[in-house]
C-alpha cells in the first residue's frame, strides 16, 4: 500500500483503519467499541482490556522468544554493558512489581520514577505498568523544586530512585536532591525505593526509605493486571505556558496500538531487529522509543548512559551502532551538532561498520538543513527528520521508511502520519492555502496513543488544546503545508522553547527570575543557537535605587535558575537593561525582540509606549553579542 492509500484510509474512516491496527495486538478482551465521542472528547478501544508490560514482554515469551535479547544496556561512563534477554527482563520486572505490591501499590496508584539512564529505570516503569499503576518519570536532571513540583501534582504512593547518576566525568548524588524536593513536597510518599549504585552510597531513612537490591531478594512475582484500555499508564509533565507544569495523560490500550503500528510504519522495525533511541526515559522520546515501543514490536531496544561525544569521543553513536547491528537509530538534531562540531569530516566513523545501519531517524527540534546535510553526507543513509510532541507520543508528520519512503525536503518533517489529520489554519480557525503559514492543527479525532487528558486538570486539557480551534488539536506550532502537503515546522506560537529537544518554559524562568529581590520586570525569550536549537536569554529591569554590580546580579540569576530549574535549562545569559519594550497596555514586545536576536527585520509598532526603547535594546544585543 502507497503512503496515499494507507493516510487516506486513516481519515476517511479512522475507527475502521485503527480497528484493523488493534487486531494485531493480543487484547485481554478486545474491544467492539472502537471510537467513542462524548461532549466532543474522543476515546479509543473503550470496552477493551489488557496489560502494556504483558504485550512487551510475556507475550513475547509465549510466543517462543523468551531467549531473544530484549535490552542492551550500554554505559560507557561506567564501563558497563549488559544484555537482558526477555526471558530475563519479564522476570526482574514481575520481582520489582512483588516489591511495589508488597509495599501497597494496587491498580491506579501512581509512582514517581526519578532514575538515570540504567535498566532499573526502564524495570521500574514496566513492573508499575504489570500492576495496571501508574508511573510518572522525572528526568534525573531536574532540581529539587522541579520535582516537589511534579510529586505535589501526581501524589505517588512510592517515590522510586537512585543513590546517583553519572555525566561525563562526575557522580550527581540524586538522594539528596529527593529529600529535599520531599521537603519541599506537601505530599509524602508512603514510601522510597532506592537502588545503591557503586559510585555513591546513599544514606536512608529508616521510616521511609528501602534498599531495592534488598528488597528484590524477597520479592514474589507479580503476574500482570488487566486494566480498561482508558485507564491511565503513565503521567509525564511537560513545561506549560503558565510555569505550572502539565501532566500529559496517557491511556494502555490507544498507547499500545498506535506505538506498535508506529515500530513498522514509520521506523520499518521487524521482531528481533535492534533499534536505538539515544534520549533518556525522563522524556516522551525514552517512553515511547527506548521502552514500550520497541518491547511491543519484539525488537531490541539500547540504553545508552552517555553522550554523543566525551564519552570517549564523538565516534561514540557509530561505535554503539556497530557493536550492537542498530537497524535505525534515533536521536535530537543536538547530538549530531555536537558530533558534527567534534569530528566534522566524520573522520572517527570510518572505524564502524556501519552495514546494519539503514536508516538515521531525527526528532525533538528542528531539523536545520545544514546538519541534515551534513549527516546524509558522512553516513551515506537516509536521514529522516520526523515532528511530534509530548502530548501526542509519537510521530505527527514523518517519511515512512515502513510503508513508502517519499522524496526528502530539507526543513520539512515530510507529510502528515496516517491517523494525523493535519491543517494550517488562520488566527479565526479557517483553512489557508499552500505555502502559508498559519497555525499547525490537528482535526479530532486524535489518532490512538496521543493524550487523553491533563491528569487532574480536564478542563486544562480543554483550554489549553480543544477550545482555541473548535473540532481541532491546536498544536501551538506555527508553520506552512507546500503544495504537495510537506509540513515545514517554523516554531512555536506560545512561550515555550527548545532547547536541545528538551521543551521549557520561558514564562517559568521569568518567574524564577522575578523573585530575586533586586528584580523589577524581566522577560526570558529563546534565541537560536548552533548547537542547542535554542538558547534562554533573560532582559532584566532592576528596581529603582539598586546599585549593586550587575555583573553580580546576572551572575546570581544565573544561578538562580539553575538551582530551581537544573542545568538542563541551559541559561547562562542574564542582561541588565535600563527598559523594556512595552506596548501603552504595559506589554513587553517578546516578538520583537525575538526577531531582533534571529536578525530579522523589525517595525516598530503604533502601539509602543516609548519608541526609543526598542532601537536602544537591539544595540545593546549587538554589543553582547546577542544579536
Amino acid at each position: 500500500m502507497s503512503y496515499l492509500q494507507e493516510y487516506q484510509a486513516s481519515v476517511t474512516d479512522p475507527a475502521a483503519f485503527w480497528a484493523a491496527k488493534a487486531e494485531k495486538l493480543a487484547w485481554f478482551k478486545k474491544p467492539s467499541q472502537i471510537l467513542n465521542e462524548q461532549n466532543g472528547q474522543y476515546q479509543w478501544f473503550v470496552d477493551g482490556e489488557l496489560n502494556t508490560s504483558y504485550l512487551a514482554l510475556d507475550y513475547h515469551i509465549e510466543q517462543g522468544r523468551g531467549e531473544q535479547c530484549a535490552l542492551i544496556y550500554d554505559s560507557p561512563v561506567t564501563g558497563t554493558k549488559q544484555r537482558y534477554s526477555y526471558l530475563a527482563l519479564r522476570d526482574a520486572v514481575a520481582r520489582f512489581a512483588g516489591v511495589l505490591k508488597a509495599n501497597g501499590v494496587t491498580k491506579g496508584d501512581r509512582v514517581v520514577i526519578y532514575m538515570p539512564m540504567i535498566p532499573e529505570a526502564a524495570i521500574a516503569m514496566l513492573a508499575t505498568a504489570r500492576l495496571g499503576a501508574v508511573h510518572s518519570v522525572v528526568f534525573g536532571g531536574f532540581a529539587p523544586h522541579e520535582l516537589a513540583v511534579r510529586i505535589d501534582d501526581a501524589t505517588p504512593k512510592v517515590v522510586i530512585s537512585a543513590s546517583c547518576g553519572i555525566e561525563i566525568n562526575r557522580v550527581i548524588a540524586y538522594k539528596p536532591l529527593l529529600d529535599s524536593a520531599l521537603e519541599k513536597a506537601s505530599h509524602q510518599p508512603e514510601r522510597c525505593i532506592i537502588l545503591q549504585r557503586p559510585q555513591y552510597t546513599a544514606t536512608l531513612l529508616a521510616e521511609r526509605d528501602l534498599d531495592w537490591q534488598q528488597a528484590m531478594v524477597t520479592a514474589e512475582p507479580a503476574a500482570p493486571v488487566a486494566v480498561n484500555s482508558t485507564d491511565p499508564l503513565y503521567i509525564l509533565y511537560t513545561s506549560g505556558t503558565t510555569g505550572k507544569p502539565k501532566g500529559v495523560v496517557r491511556d494502555n490500550g490507544g498507547h499500545a496500538v498506535a506505538l506498535s503500528y508506529s515500530m513498522k510504519a514509520i521506523y520499518n522495525m521487524d521482531l528481533g531487529d535492534v533499534f536505538w533511541a539515544a534520549s533518556d526515559v525522563g522524556w516522551v522520546v525514552g517512553h515511547s522509543y527506548i521502552v514500550y515501543g520497541p518491547l511491543l514490536a519484539g525488537c531490541t531496544t539500547i540504553l545508552y548512559e552517555g553522550k554523543p561525544v566525551f564519552t570517549p569521543d564523538a565516534g561514540a553513536f557509530w561505535r554503539v551502532c556497530a557493536e550492537y547491528g542498530v537497524k535505525a537509530i534515533f536521536a535530537a538534531p543536538t547530538a549530531f551538532r555536537a558530533i558534527r562540531k567534534e569530528d566534522p569530516e566524520a573522520v572517527l566513523m570510518q572505524q564502524y561498520d556501519l552495514r546494519k545501519l539503514e536508516s538515521i531517524f531525527m526528532a525533538g527540534e528542528r531539523l536545520d538543513p545544514p546538519t541534515y546535510h551534513w549527516a546524509c553526507q558522512v553516513s551515506g543513509k537516509p536521514v529522516i527528520d520526523h515532528w511530534w510532541q509530548t502530548e501526542t507520543g509519537w510521530s505527527i508528520c514523518a517519511n515512512l521508511a515502513g510503508i513508502e519512503l517519499l522524496p526528502a525536503k530539507a526543513g520539512s518533517a515530510t507529510c502528515a502520519v496516517p491517523g494525523y489529520n493535519l491543517q494550517i489554519l488562520d488566527d479565526e480557525g479557517k483553512p489557508v492555502a499552500a505555502n502559508q503559514q498559519g497555525n499547525i492543527a490537528i482535526k479530532l479525532p486524535l489518532p490512538p496513543g496521543c493524550l487523553t487528558t491533563v491528569w487532574g486538570n480536564p478542563e486544562r486539557f480543554t483550554s489549553g488544546y480543544l477550545n482555541q480551534f473548535p473540532g481541532y488539536y491546536a498544536t501551538g506550532d506555527g508553520g506552512y503545508l507546500d503544495e504537495e502537503g510537506y509540513l515545514f515546522v517554523m516554531g512555536r506560537t506560545d512561550d515555550v522553547i527548545n532547547v536541545a529537544g528538551h521543551r521549557l518554559s520561558t514564562g517559568e524562568m521569568e518567574e524564577i527570575i522575578a523573585s530575586h529581590p533586586a528584580v523589577a520586570e524581566c522577560c526570558v525569550i529563546g534565541l537560536p543557537d548552533a548547537l542547542k536549537g535554542q538558547q534562554p536569554v533573560g532582559f532584566v529591569l532592576l528596581k529603582n535605587g539598586i546599585v549593586a554590580n550587575t555583573q553580580d546580579i546576572e551572575a546570581e540569576l544565573v544561578a538562580l535558575v539553575r538551582q530551581e530549574i537544573g542545568a538542563v535549562a541551559s541559561f547562562k545569559r542574564a542582561l541588565v537593561v535600563p527598559r523594556l519594550p512595552k506596548t501603552r497596555s504595559g506589554k513587553i514586545l517578546r516578538k520583537l525582540l525575538r526577531q531582533i536576536g534571529e536578525g530579522q527585520d523589525y517595525q516598530i509598532p503604533s502601539t509602543i509606549d516609548d519608541p526609543a526603547s526598542l532601537p536602544e535594546l537591539a544595540q545593546l544585543m549587538k554589543q553582547h553579542g546577542l544579536t
